[in-house]
């Protein structure tokens, strides 16, 4: 066995900081569905070879956030079922994180990053700061899940989010959407206070559904199969 198998001379370093790298500038949604993606722009842009960007590149297909068609790899343009699933997916699983880290959040030194972004995420939306807001959105989640024991819980959750990035970014252009978001976050961050569980996951619940139902609507899928959403309570 040992003849067969040689070692690889290999950084895996420099690989994980290019896809962690990639992954970023797809969340911020610097990248649009449907534009090519150049390794060797990209490669030039980092300082790297196109060894680790194409690796990171076939890695971000593989977990969704990329497609690769005709040797290119571009951000894919999502369809409706794409979003059922996402959100089918999503709603099963940040209700019951949230539920499951309420009683640790009710130290105030554990939630203390949580509320630290949504006052970014209050000040931005003030100062109709869209880029600002779409940052202080994201930290909000990472100091959340930071409070989650469950690795795999937590990667499951950050993917999936993720794939809704680059439409979030376009969404949250809009003021109305941008104050519906920022409700939900102070209802689960009070609820994450008091370590009301069941309270922290009917706010994800009804979270996600408004977020469901505005990326729906800005992509023209909103009445695609000639329904109507379902209207959905205490927005805000």
């Amino acid at each position: 066995m040992n003849d067969i198998f040689k070692p690889l001379e290999r950084n895996t370093a420099l690989a994980e900081r290019v896809y962690d790298t990639l992954r970023q500038q797809l969340r911020r949604g610097t990248v649009k569905p449907g534009q090519p993606l150049q390794e060797e722009q990209f490669a030039g842009l980092l300082g790297v070879s196109r060894t680790p960007v194409r690796e990171a590149m076939a890695r971000l297909a593989t977990e969704g956030l990329l497609s690769n068609e005709r040797r290119s790899f571009t951000v894919p343009h999502l369809s409706r079922q794409d979003i059922e699933d996402i959100y089918e997916l999503r709603l099963l699983i940040e209700p019951a994180a949230l539920r499951r880290i309420a009683p640790l959040a009710t130290d105030r030194r554990r939630r203390r990053a949580i509320e630290e972004a949504l006052a970014d995420a209050a000040a931005a939306h003030r100062a109709k700061d869209v880029s600002a807001f779409c940052e202080a959105n994201v930290r909000w989640r990472i100091a959340w899940l930071e409070l989650v024991p469950n690795a795999r819980l937590v990667r499951m959750i950050e993917l999936y989010a993720d794939h809704m990035q680059h439409i979030r970014t376009v969404t949250l252009d809009s003021e109305r959407v941008r104050t519906i978001v920022l409700a939900g976050l102070r209802r689960m961050t009070q609820a994450l206070a008091r370590g009301d569980g069941e309270q922290a996951a009917a706010a994800a619940t009804e979270h996600l559904m408004r977020a469901r139902e505005e990326f729906l609507l800005a992509l023209g899928l909103a009445e695609a199969d000639g329904t109507a959403l379902a209207p959905l309570a205490g927005g805000g």
